[in-house]
């Protein structure tokens, strides 16, 4: 897996949602100067790691994306087993 370099805000989501934090587009901005949250967790994403999206409704009324790291299903871990398979590795696409 992916090691992200400790000096940029791809480092400090990752550590938050590692560490078991569940982060906002709001505190992620407010924590760590990100801007788009969904890019850093995209990012994440493509060095292997399982971020989940969640949407939920704030007290406020308005819904809100949260995101978190949890255990990759079964259906994921098969599909990237399959694509190995496949010859479709990270270094071929």
């Amino acid at each position: 897996m992916k090691r992200f370099n400790p000096e940029t805000k791809t480092f400090k989501v990752f550590n938050a949602l590692y560490n078991g934090d569940r982060l906002t587009a709001s505190q992620a901005q407010k924590r760590f100067g990100v801007g788009n949250l969904a890019a850093e967790a995209s990012r994440i994403r493509q060095s292997g790691y399982a971020v989940y999206a969640n949407t939920r409704k704030a007290a406020n009324g308005v819904t809100v994306t949260e995101y978190e790291m949890g255990q990759p299903s079964r259906e994921i871990v098969a599909l990237g087993y399959k694509a190995k398979a496949a010859g479709l590795t990270l270094d071929t696409i």
